[in-house]
């Protein structure tokens, strides 16, 4: 008796894919450990928070670093998540040549509603693994920011980060990748509708 098993994908054959029209430009997907991820509709919070956030991030960022929102990422062998946003190193073709890779990344934040656990249980190992330092998950049910470093590799192979600090909505993070700025969470995070 066999079992069927699904095909995972490599990023050659994703990449091919893409080149060949197989998905619509208005296609929310991810390739996540091989396989091609229909990501959920967003509510309003989580656009607001997005809103809020680009407000916020370029005027923090600068010149620094390069800011992406909502653009791909390569995690070899097989994933290329879409992350929220991105601060990644500068480089002088400005990515023309290649998606940002882990060696690239500075920090990588993700809004979370409904993606609350995918963003916990997938992409947490999953940029743990690729060596990512540094991972933010604004979690919009409870109101904090989940701010994770120091990735890791248990006894088992599981992947994780070894710290994880809430950081609630009404105080201010620096920027792991630049100590010296400051986030003030309370004007990216949206205030709450009075029913």
């Amino acid at each position: 008796m066999s079992i069927a098993q699904a095909k995972r994908f490599t990023l050659g054959e994703y990449h091919k894919l893409a080149e060949l029209g197989f998905f619509h430009e208005d296609d929310h997907i991810e390739l996540i450990n091989g396989e091609i991820i229909q990501m959920v509709a967003k509510g309003t919070a989580h656009e607001t928070c997005l809103r809020n956030l680009l407000r916020e991030l370029p005027k923090l960022v600068g010149d620094r670093a390069t800011l992406q929102c909502q653009a791909p990422i390569t995690l070899p062998p097989n994933s290329q998540p879409e992350p929220d946003f991105a601060i990644v190193k500068n480089r002088d073709d400005n990515y023309l040549s290649a998606h940002p890779s882990p060696s690239d990344m500075l920090l990588v934040i993700e809004v979370a509603d409904s993606s609350l656990s995918y963003d916990q249980d997938i992409k947490i190992p999953l940029y743990a693994k690729a060596g990512i330092a540094d991972y933010w998950i604004f979690n919009l049910f409870d109101n904090y920011l989940e701010s994770y470093s120091e990735p890791y590799q248990d006894n088992q192979g599981k992947y994780g980060y070894l710290n994880k600090r809430i950081v609630l909505a009404t105080m201010a993070i620096a920027l792991p990748c630049f100590p010296d700025l400051s986030l003030d969470l309370s004007r990216v995070f949206p205030a709450k509708l009075n029913m």
